[in-house]
């Protein structure tokens, strides 16, 4: 929290007018300013290292790396960093001078730079504001000062890499650059619900391959090497049992799945449509009814379950529906680490992809064409080797996924909104606004 404030700060002070060169603001002090000593000592050790020798301006003031960064940061406060329009504005100041042969200013341009740099990435890397990291192997790996200097020393081409590093994700960049083109044409601020969306997906996998879903336009994008390479529609929480935001990692298949009904189903519906259609209704669906779901639980004759008391919440029971062309999951199922218990999978009623308003389950994602999503997670086709129930088939290689919510879309380059219809953008406007 001291870091953030403090940049605020820092962005307050630089809007200072330009002193000449000999009393210049010092990027060290900018950096103290900014963010404390960490940044400065690590900036200090750096050009000690490289004994003064310029970074970012090794081919002169109009390096590219330099004119690509700047560029960056004047669009930044759409990345979550206030700070840079102010950081870009003085390093033209500074860039400015050195083009007349002053030494001094295109040195404290260069440090400048570097300790944007360091603090843009610093501000790209926060985890997106509500969403669950539910395992450990797509959490956000932070990176120190020293860290985010060393990639960018190690880069092939420097302006290339910090144009790859400023874009954490196509549909971020889709989104961004979409709401910076209309920035630019209106003159005006950033729509806060712009700002909002784009915090939702701000996220920078560190794996190559993997899988976004927006319950925002009900849709799933697999993405591989940085590129959308396919999407679907998909269907998802409805208002009352929302999708989660989340992210978590695919690892297998199931096949032939059960459907465990929830519990609040099995007491809203399956208890009322036994006690309206009999036990028959259990029959013509593939229901069992169990002790419960785990592997000691035993199957109940549901002749001597009393379904009134399931329907009034006095007692419980498990039911399970058998694989079969009527079960919810359909064909199979991608299951993923989390505590709300939710997933992908298959549907048997595929003319609900038709209708716009997507957002009618009880929190899980069915998916509109499951086997072609499973033959680019398999990189292959899905077989089931047998009709046995639950068959769990290992990826080739895990799959991060991550559930988000945009309300903010590109159509044909230009931004546009879908309904709010889980209030993610209200609520965000509410607290802003206090």
């Amino acid at each position: 929290m001291k870091i953030r404030m403090l940049a605020g700060a820092a962005c307050v002070a630089l809007l200072v007018p330009v002193a000449p060169a000999s009393a210049a603001t010092s990027p060290q002090t900018l950096a103290h300013e900014a963010q404390g000593d960490s940044i400065d000592r690590t900036v200090e050790g750096f050009y000690a290292s490289r004994r003064g020798a310029p970074f970012w301006l090794r081919a002169g003031p109009d390096s590219a790396a330099a004119r690509d960064l700047i560029g960056i940061l004047q669009g930044a406060s759409l990345d979550g960093f206030a700070s840079g329009p102010a950081l870009a504005a003085q390093a033209n100041s500074l860039l400015a001078r050195a083009r007349t042969g002053d030494s001094t200013a295109l040195a404290n341009a260069d440090r400048l730079l570097t300790t944007a740099w360091i603090l843009y990435v610093q501000a790209l890397r926060r985890p997106p504001e509500g969403m669950l990291f539910a395992d450990s192997w797509v959490s956000p790996r932070a990176q120190s000062p020293r860290e985010i200097l060393a990639r960018a020393v190690s880069a092939n081409s420097l302006a290339a890499y910090v144009r790859s590093a400023a874009s954490p994700n196509p549909v971020y960049a889709r989104i961004r650059d979409a709401a910076w083109q209309q920035m630019q044409s209106t003159g005006a601020p950033p729509d806060p619900r712009v700002l909002a969306n784009l915090d939702r997906i701000r996220t920078m996998p560190f794996q190559s391959r993997y899988i976004v879903v927006d319950s925002a336009s009900a849709r799933l994008w697999m993405v591989e090497k940085g590129q959308i390479v396919d999407s679907m529609k998909v269907i998802v929480g409805k208002p009352s049992t929302p999708t989660p935001m989340l992210a978590s990692t695919i690892y297998y298949a199931t096949l032939n799945p059960y459907w465990n009904v929830p519990p609040d189903l099995v007491r809203k519906l399956t208890a009322s449509k036994v006690l309206d259609q009999g036990l028959s209704y259990l029959k013509s669906h593939g229901y069992v009814v169990m002790t419960g779901y785990g592997d000691d639980a035993r199957k109940l004759d549901p002749a001597k379950v009393d379904w009134k008391a399931v329907a009034a919440g006095h007692e419980t029971v498990a039911v399970r529906q058998l694989p079969g062309p009527a079960n919810s999951m359909g064909q199979v199922k991608f299951g993923f680490p989390n505590q709300f218990d939710v997933y992908l999978h298959d549907t048997p009623q595929k003319d609900l992809f038709a209708s716009a308003d997507r957002d009618i389950s009880n929190g899980c994602i069915r998916v509109e064409d499951a086997q072609r999503l499973a033959r680019w997670l398999m990189r292959g086709i899905l077989v089931a080797p047998s009709s046995e129930p639950e068959q769990h088939v290992l990826l080739p290689r895990p799959v991060p996924v991550y559930l988000t919510y945009l309300t903010a879309q590109v159509d044909d380059g230009q931004l546009t909104f879908v309904d709010d219809v889980y209030g993610k953008d209200t609520r965000g406007l509410s607290v802003a606004a206090n």
